[in-house]
């Protein structure tokens, strides 16, 4: 049934790759706002039906599943395909699979199973978001992370670090390290925060159905 929320969904689906598409090139920050969108916002709107597997080897799966995700399309040579068509595809329909399927082990656990769920998923989003802002070198090609045409796909060491993480700027103006820590920031604070904010929703209403009871 296309309720409002799930037409709100489609809706944003929608307008994140269509940007993706016609933006002839994603910085990093644009990368991970879209990432983000897919895996996590669009996926809660679409208020996939409960898994039909339970218990915490389900749930544990479904979270290990995300993760794995998740972290893969983030190693070097992994970020620089899905800078290319093909790879850009393959990429979001794998964020929006996993983000359904997350979604969808929530719904179907109870309130202490699903709030887990979506605190394991704020742990492993930090942490890689920290990692990724926090790093003191390129994890990334300069070019990868401004939005320019692809260069080497590993970090870039050396003299020469130095000068690519000053000198190459893309769209807002922002040198390739800046790009790197803006999306480590994006991926620990706004990642993290939705995950984090729905898991406090699950039991905020939890207590209010038990006080209701009472």
């Amino acid at each position: 049934m296309l309720t409002a929320p799930r037409l709100s969904g489609l809706a944003l689906l929608a307008a994140l790759w269509g940007y993706a598409a016609a933006s002839g090139g994603l910085t990093m920050s644009e990368h991970m706002v879209i990432h983000l969108g897919v895996v996590a916002v669009v996926p809660a709107l679409l208020d996939p039906p409960p898994l039909a597997l339970s218990g915490p080897v389900a749930l544990g799966l479904a979270v290990v599943a995300e993760m794995v995700v998740v972290w893969s399309w983030h190693l070097p040579q992994a970020h620089a395909f899905a800078a290319t068509g093909p790879g850009l595809v393959l990429e979001q329909l794998s964020y929006l699979a996993v983000g359904l399927v997350l979604w969808a082990a929530v719904r179907g656990a109870g309130v202490l199973g699903g709030t887990a769920v979506l605190l394991g998923t704020v742990m492993h989003m930090t942490l890689l978001g920290a990692l990724i802002g926090l790093a003191p070198r390129l994890i990334y090609s300069p070019e990868l992370l401004c939005g320019l045409p692809a260069g080497p796909t590993g970090p870039v060491t050396g003299d020469a670090a130095f000068l690519v993480e000053q000198q190459v700027t893309g769209r807002f103006g922002l040198t390739a390290l800046q790009q790197q820590q803006l999306s480590g920031a994006i991926m620990a604070g706004i990642g993290g925060l939705i995950y984090l904010v729905a898991a406090l929703a699950r039991l905020r209403g939890s207590l209010v159905l038990k006080e209701d009871v009472l």
